[in-house]
C-alpha cells in the first residue's frame, strides 16, 4: 500500500492490471467461460486497451511523452494483441495487427539505415581511438560523439559494438600494467558463476518453453545468449583496463558496468576515516568496488567540488557528489591520489 502512494507505481499497477485482465480473458478457462458467443465487441474493447490505454498508462508511468514513442507503443500494442487474442476471435480485425507489424518494420528499417550511416564514420572513429593513450572504454565513446550523429540508436549500437569487441576480439590483448580494482576480490569467480547459471537456465527454460511458445523460447534464447556475451565482455574489459592516470585526470572503470573521468582539480577532499568508510554509502555516492562474496568497504572516498558524471552500461549517465573506491594496491593508489591533488591545486 505504501508503494501505491507513488503515482508512478499506480500507473504501472493499472497497466499490469489491464494487461493481465486481457490475458486472463482469452487464455484461461475462467476467461473463456465468460466470453459471449459474439466476441467482436469484446475484441474491440481489448484492441482499444492495447492500442490506446496501455500506451497511455506506460507514458504516464515513465513521466515523458513524445509522438514517436506513442506511435511505437501503439504499434507494439497491435503486435501484442496478435499474440494474446486467439486468431478465431481476432480474425475480423487482423488487419489492425498487421498495421502494427508494418509500423514497427518501417521504424526498424529507418533505424537500420541510421546505423548504416555509422559505417562511413567508423574509420575516423577508430583512427581517433588508436591515436590516444586513453583506454578505449573512454576514447571510443568520445570519438563516436565527435564524429557520428548524436542519436540514441547510434549510442546503443556503439555500446553493443564494445560488448562484441571484448567478447570476441580482445583475447590476444595483453593486460596493461597499472593499478587494479578487482584482483583482490571474487569478481572473476562471481562472473563465471553468473555465466554458468545463465547457461543452465537457458538450456532448462528454453526446452520447457519451446513446447509452450516457440516465439517466446527464441526471444529468451537470444536474450540469454546476449547476457552471456555481456558477462564475458565485462570480465575482459575489467581485466584489460586497469586504472589510468594522466597529469590531471583519473580514469576509473569497473568493466562495462561503469566508468568515470575524475579531474584531480575537482577533488575537494580525500576521506580515509575508517568509521566513515564503513558506513552505508549515501545515494549521491557512486562506488567503484568489485563484487565480492564477502562485505567489501571502500578504502577512499573522493568528495567532489562539483558532481562527477558516471557512465553506466549502454551509455546511461548520472552525476554523483562522491566516489568510493577500493583498490588492490591501496598504498600506491593513495600516493597517486595525493600527488595528483597536490599537482593540480
Amino acid at each position: 500500500m505504501v508503494a501505491l502512494k507513488n503515482k508512478q507505481n499506480i500507473w504501472l499497477a493499472c497497466l499490469l492490471l489491464v494487461l493481465a485482465s486481457n490475458y486472463t480473458l482469452y487464455n484461461t478457462g475462467l476467461g473463456v467461460s465468460i466470453l459471449p458467443t459474439e466476441t467482436n465487441g469484446v475484441v474491440i474493447g481489448s484492441l482499444i486497451d492495447f492500442v490506446l490505454v496501455i500506451p497511455v498508462l506506460f507514458l504516464l508511468y515513465k513521466g515523458k511523452f513524445s509522438i514517436k514513442q506513442a506511435v511505437i507503443l501503439a504499434a507494439a500494442g497491435c503486435i501484442a494483441a496478435r499474440f494474446i487474442i486467439p486468431i478465431e476471435h481476432l480474425q475480423p480485425f487482423v488487419a489492425v495487427t498487421w498495421t502494427g507489424f508494418a509500423i514497427e518494420g518501417t521504424l526498424l528499417l529507418l533505424e537500420i539505415l541510421l546505423v548504416a550511416t555509422l559505417v562511413r564514420y567508423m574509420p575516423r572513429i577508430l583512427a581517433d581511438v588508436r591515436s590516444t593513450t586513453i583506454p578505449d572504454l573512454f576514447s571510443f565513446p568520445k570519438a563516436v560523439e565527435k564524429h557520428a550523429p548524436k542519436h540514441p540508436i547510434i549510442q546503443m549500437f556503439c555500446a553493443d559494438f564494445v560488448v562484441f569487441y571484448y567478447a570476441f576480439a580482445s583475447w590476444k590483448r595483453k593486460e596493461r600494467p597499472g593499478l587494479t580494482l578487482h584482483k583482490n576480490s571474487s569478481y572473476i569467480a562471481f562472473i563465471i558463476m553468473l555465466i554458468h547459471g545463465t547457461v543452465i537456465e537457458t538450456i532448462g527454460i528454453h526446452w520447457w518453453l519451446h513446447e509452450k511458445s516457440i516465439v517466446l523460447s527464441i526471444l529468451l534464447l537470444i536474450l540469454n545468449v546476449y547476457t552471456v556475451l555481456f558477462f564475458i565482455a565485462d570480465m575482459q574489459a575489467i581485466r584489460l583496463n586497469p586504472v589510468h592516470v594522466t597529469s590531471d585526470t583519473l580514469y576509473l572503470s569497473l568493466g562495462l558496468m561503469k566508468r568515470a573521468e575524475i579531474r584531480f582539480e575537482q577533488i575537494e577532499e580525500l576521506i580515509e576515516d575508517k568509521e566513515q568508510l564503513e558506513r552505508k554509502l549515501s545515494k549521491d555516492t557512486i562506488d567503484f568496488i568489485a563484487r565480492d562474496f564477502e562485505a567489501a568497504y571502500p578504502q577512499f572516498i573522493l568528495k567532489m567540488k562539483e558532481p562527477v558524471e558516471v557512465t553506466f552500461m549502454f551509455g546511461l549517465k548520472k552525476r554523483y557528489n562522491s566516489v568510493a573506491i577500493k583498490a588492490d594496491q591501496a598504498q600506491e593508489f593513495r600516493k597517486m591520489l595525493i600527488q595528483g591533488i597536490e599537482d593540480n591545486k
